[in-house]
């Protein structure tokens, strides 16, 4: 009994998951109780199934791990149901059993393995094509077994659901919550991977940093609520562009980043930039039929940068460049914009 105990502490204290637990259980509940088939099951009793986890077989009688089957057709189900959990007679207490009558079960033990709130998950059994006798201490050691699996279930589905539960509030946390779109907490968390990825396939990054020019007249205009819909709208756009290893991001208020790694070098990058810029461009140009309004739009100032391998530039110092770079295509739009106002205004004076 003191080896028994020094094993079931062992495996009690280091066991990481029902399986590491369960194995050594049932090769010890095979020596307490003399039965040559040990196992453990899960019962899905809303599909009416009982599934066989783990399984030890020391002889000729052999319980497959993974076999499944009916729930309403098992010893398990009908030991629970009378309150049974020995008989060394199954052929007097289930003759009609095919199951046992195909294995020539004779001797049975069966103990349901319940949840701390009292859910049924499962069974531990045993049983053998001898006739063995009952003892106490077999009956204490199924139904400690029994316990211990079930507080190690029930362990493993909390850290589950706590696991589930932090992966969801990362998704929260690193998700702009009105377009969906990673935000910037996430935005300089990938720039640094795609940063890192570059310079180990020797390949450029473009920072495209916009702004959407007007939105605060969107705004004015329309309300907020509008102006939350184009937001929307244009994160939509900007999905709809994405390549496979491109990235959408929104920092704050009217400012987005769109991030894109390039293998083109000198003059090609130049060109790769500009494409770059004409398709962000291109998307947030156009018709904007809105739930409450319908807008046409001159699209987002959009300044591109290429962060090549061999710069090392920390992450606000790209953005600050990328920044930069928008801003001067914005004056230089706005400068275009102004001359031609003034041009049609001088057309019309001359009129």
């Amino acid at each position: 009994m003191s080896e028994l105990l020094d094993h079931l502490s062992e495996s009690v204290t280091t066991a990481r998951s029902v399986e590491e637990l369960t194995r050594p259980l049932l090769e010890m509940l095979e020596a307490v109780t003399g039965l040559e088939s040990t196992y453990l099951t899960s019962i899905d009793e809303v599909r009416g199934v009982q599934h066989v986890l783990y399984a030890r077989n020391s002889s000729a009688m052999q319980i497959p791990e993974g076999l499944t089957v009916p729930w309403n057709d098992t010893l398990c189900k009908r030991a629970l149901e009378e309150g049974r959990t020995f008989t060394d007679d199954v052929p007097a207490c289930w003759g009609d059993s095919q199951a046992a009558r195909d294995l020539g079960i004779r001797t049975y033990v069966s103990k349901p393995v319940r949840m701390g709130n009292g859910a049924l998950y499962g069974t531990l059994c045993a049983a053998s094509t001898q006739r063995r006798p009952r003892t106490p201490e077999a009956e204490r050691i199924l139904t400690l077994f029994a316990y211990l699996i079930g507080q190690q279930v029930e362990r493993e589905q909390l850290i589950q659901k706590l696991l589930v539960a932090n992966e969801k509030l990362a998704a929260v946390a690193a998700t702009d919550q009105l377009t969906g779109l990673p935000n910037r907490r996430a935005l300089v968390q990938a720039l640094d991977r795609m940063l890192a990825q570059g310079r180990r396939r020797q390949m450029g990054v473009q920072i495209a940093f916009l702004d959407l020019d007007g939105f605060k007249a969107i705004n004015d205009t329309h309300g907020h609520e509008v102006g939350d819909q184009f937001l929307v709208a244009i994160a939509e756009r900007l999905r709809s562009v994405l390549r496979t290893e491109d990235l959408a991001a929104r920092l704050g208020g009217d400012e987005f980043v769109v991030v894109s790694l390039s293998d083109h070098a000198g003059d090609s990058a130049h060109s790769a930039q500009d494409a770059l810029s004409h398709r962000i461009t291109q998307a947030t140009q156009g018709r904007f039929d809105l739930p409450g309004a319908s807008l046409d739009y001159g699209g987002a100032s959009v300044g591109v940068v290429t962060i090549t391998p061999d710069q090392q530039r920390s992450i606000e110092e790209v953005l600050r460049v990328a920044d930069q770079t928008m801003y001067r295509v914005k004056l230089a739009r706005r400068g275009t914009h102004d001359a031609l106002a003034h041009a049609r205004s001088g057309l019309t004076t001359e009129g």
